[in-house]
């Protein structure tokens, strides 16, 4: 194939880069292609006098990049495919307001058969750019030159000039927009290219009133653009710009995805039958016409009908799939919305005039009428670092949308996507959503105050909602995304409540050693970290109470061993934290303490601890995991001397 890219005949270049774009979604024969310099073949296609070839040389470099993920990213820049690609962009956007390329002018530039151009009608530079956008969004993703590339050659104003397509090419700027989330993440640099217009082609696709799946993704994907450069944005408009990208979050996450599925599968069904009808129906009136002109005019059969129903057929009914895709573009919106959202949770905190600016605007206080409709609950704000957010932007209650989001997909659903090959991909875009809703959960236990948060008793509500996701089925969770996901907001819930003195009564100490044994198997080390720290919470809680020193000596043991049998020092290190909570007061704790014989088995493993330190720690952790490490070594070394005073303490 890679010979006959270089082939005289347009069809011929045509066929093999189509031939080599299948070929490279199978990510086992992408390292054959690489080695016989697939990339330097393709690049210069992009720049083909057939416009067909660029497309296809376009789609092509777009699936390497996509399934090869970076090296293989980084593979394409050193082979400078950036050249050619932003040549091709900057081509792209100069003509993009041409009309058509005619069946004709296909001919006379030789870039299609006859058959094809008098088949298709397309806009080529638009089908071009789709291929080039999405081939520059994976580069820039995985590679800082690219990026750096990217600023340096100006490539926004092109991009950006795409976008002004969105309202008859939906596909073209969903392309678009995720190029621009990608480029637009801490990329300072490209903040100063944002001016007025730039902000105004943005503002004017974020207010668009379409009400597709696809249009909902558009603006989601938007919102978290404008959310990246944000800095750009005069003070006086933030408080605006934040209630407008919060209310594409809230409209995105108001839609039942489950239901969503169920209606579209319908639809799709329903569509399919008034085809099969519609052909079966043009089928006898052929045969009747064809009887009459054999019967009366003594014609041969004449074949006009077949290529008419062929026509129609493809012309008349909607696009192949649409309603999958309608529904992709919902749960993609959806995890799009979530992901930002986390994202605002971790930002810094604003100034104090921003706050102010923010919670006195007009469209605050309209956004907040409309969200607090029935109770149902303020999404989170982006800036809920301080008070007075949570008291503008939260309800008492934890934000109704996202906690919904954080449950097991609709039954019914799942089961139209299992028994349909096509539709089955969806259940790890409903399941990621149900992840990334916990995670947004955790994100906003971790940031918000109590009470913003609903008090006392929607914290115990919400314990319940997150055991019950755990212990509702006869077997506990194997599924590494959704246990770190589950188990990393449990443990933020339970820091919280702890730190508030508020019960804890979600789970039985059975069920709760339960998860700790399931969750420390697991291949995940951040996995095993949770269960780690949601024991050491719930056994300092439990220290506090009475005759609870058997489940303590219980917790006490599955600490030590994990302290001395992981193999991970992270985790170790986690596990030897939570002995310390666990066992820092208490009559219960110090009955548990003596029984499991602590104190003289952590003197003896504190040698040990401290050499795998020194041999493990260099070149396998991060500096700011070997400092934890090196705190929980002195704090192992203080707890020691403590559990050794309470021994000479007379009774």
């Amino acid at each position: 194939l890679c010979p006959q890219l270089q082939h005289p005949s347009a069809e011929v270049r045509e066929y093999a880069c189509a031939s080599i774009s299948k070929l490279l979604q199978q990510k086992h024969v992408i390292p054959a292609f690489v080695q016989r310099d697939v990339v330097r073949c393709l690049g210069p296609l992009l720049m083909d006098h057939s416009l067909a070839v660029r497309e296809t040389a376009a789609g092509a470099l777009r699936n390497l990049s996509a399934c090869g993920g970076f090296d293989v990213c980084d593979d394409m820049v050193t082979n400078d495919i950036m050249t050619p690609l932003v040549a091709l962009l900057k081509e792209c956007s100069t003509g993009l307001d041409a009309n058509q390329v005619s069946p004709k002018k296909c001919r006379d530039m030789n870039q299609l058969s006859p058959k094809k151009c008098g088949e298709m009608s397309k806009n080529y530079i638009e089908d071009i750019a789709n291929e080039a956008i999405n081939l520059l969004w994976n580069i820039c993703e995985c590679n800082n030159t690219a990026l750096y590339i990217f600023n340096k050659e100006g490539c926004l104003e092109a991009v950006l000039h795409y976008m002004k397509k969105f309202a008859t090419n939906v596909d073209l700027a969903i392309s678009v927009a995720n190029c621009l989330q990608a480029v637009t993440e801490d990329n300072p640099d490209l903040l100063s290219s944002f001016n007025a217009s730039a902000q105004q082609i943005l503002e004017t696709v974020m207010l668009s009133p379409e009400s597709t799946m696809k249009h909902i993704l558009l603006r989601t994907l938007i919102a978290g653009t404008i959310w990246n450069i944000k800095d750009t944005i005069p003070p006086g408009s933030l408080g605006s710009t934040v209630n407008a990208i919060l209310k594409i979050f809230s409209e995105s996450l108001a839609i039942d995805a489950g239901e969503t599925i169920i209606l579209m599968n319908g639809a799709e069904k329903n569509r399919l039958k008034l085809a099969v009808e519609a052909e079966t129906e043009e089928n006898m009136s052929d045969i009747t016409e064809n009887c009459i002109l054999n019967e009366d005019d003594n014609m041969e059969e004449i074949p006009k009908g077949k290529l008419r129903r062929e026509n129609d057929v493809s012309d008349l009914l909607p696009s192949d799939k649409w309603e999958l895709k309608e529904v992709t573009a919902l749960l993609t919106a959806q995890q799009t919305a979530l992901e930002i959202i986390v994202n605002m949770c971790c930002s810094e905190d604003p100034s104090d005039d921003e706050w102010e600016e923010l919670s006195s605007s007009d469209e605050s206080d309209l956004f907040m009428e409309n969200s607090y409709n029935e109770g149902s609950g303020l999404l989170l704000s982006p800036l809920c670092l301080s008070d007075e957010v949570n008291s503008a932007f939260l309800n008492n209650l934890i934000p109704k949308k996202i906690l919904e989001k954080t449950a097991f997909p609709n039954s019914v659903a799942l089961d139209i996507c299992m028994h349909n090959p096509s539709w089955k991909p969806l259940i790890k875009k409903l399941n990621a959503v149900q992840c990334r809703a916990l995670t947004c959960l955790q994100s906003i236990l971790l940031v918000s105050d109590v009470d913003c948060l609903g008090g006392a008793s929607a914290l115990q509500s919400l314990a319940e909602h997150l055991s019950q996701l755990i212990f509702s089925k006869t077997e506990l969770p194997t599924d590494t995304e959704f246990l770190e996901a589950v188990t990393s907001a449990l443990r933020a819930l339970l820091q919280t409540m702890a730190s508030k003195n508020i019960s804890q009564q979600c789970m039985t100490p059975e069920q709760l050693l339960a998860l700790c044994e399931a969750g420390i198997q697991s291949s995940n080390a951040s996995v095993r970290v949770n269960v780690v720290s949601i024991l050491g919470i719930s056994g300092s809680v439990l220290a506090k109470g009475q005759n609870t020193a058997e489940t303590l000596k219980m917790i006490g043991k599955f600490l030590l061993e994990v302290a001395m049998k992981e193999s991970s020092l992270v985790v170790a290190g986690e596990a030897l934290d939570a002995l310390f909570d666990v066992f820092a007061d208490g009559e219960e704790a110090e009955k548990a303490a003596l029984q499991i014989k602590l104190l003289p088995t952590l003197k003896e493993f504190q040698p040990v601890f401290r050499m795998r330190i020194r041999k493990e720690g260099k070149g396998q952790y991060s500096t700011d995991q070997l400092c934890v490490l090196d705190n929980v070594k002195m704090n192992l070394r203080r707890f020691i001397a403590y559990q050794e005073t309470l021994g000479k303490t007379p009774t």
